[in-house]
């Protein structure tokens, strides 16, 4: 095989694919709600971050890549003093336990298919183990034989 190391990631990843579409799935649920939450409480703060849902979800992935998420809070604290806990429990979610997850899935994946791999690899080493003492006794046998029937000629 071109590069079995890629074949192998990108088995992984194909293999994981279904799991991480659904920890994305709950990631943009978590991002909906958050997004709701910010464009109810802060839409006044600022109109152009929080306007309405969707740009409050575009605000929060900024928030989550920390692209200057620290201005946006800022912004807010100066009218809600306490707002940055709804910033630190969404980074919290998304940064911390969320990319986590999605990490621990691709990595679990690669474990089980390295695991899967190793297993083959024993089966068809002891595969070839049979082969090599099947034919190894088939050799003793005809020497066996070659020893009895020449002391079969040497007792006649």
């Amino acid at each position: 095989l071109f590069l079995p190391d890629l074949c192998f990631l990108m088995n992984a990843c194909l293999s994981a694919f279904p799991t991480l579409a659904y920890i994305s799935l709950f990631m943009f649920f978590l991002c909906y709600i958050f997004a709701a939450v910010g464009s109810f409480f802060f839409h006044h703060v600022n109109e152009t971050l929080w306007g309405d849902i969707a740009i409050s979800m575009l605000t929060l992935f900024r928030v989550a890549t920390f692209e200057d998420w620290t201005d946006v809070m800022y912004e807010t604290m100066e009218v809600y003093p306490l707002s940055w806990i709804f910033y630190i429990i969404f980074i919290f979610l998304t940064a911390f336990v969320f990319l986590n997850m999605m990490v621990g899935v691709v990595l679990d994946v690669m474990t089980r298919e390295t695991a899967e791999e190793e297993h083959e690899n024993q089966e068809n080493h002891h595969q070839a183990l049979v082969a090599q003492i099947s034919e190894l006794q088939a050799q003793v046998a005809r020497l066996a034989d070659k020893i009895d029937a020449q002391q079969d000629n040497k007792n006649r």
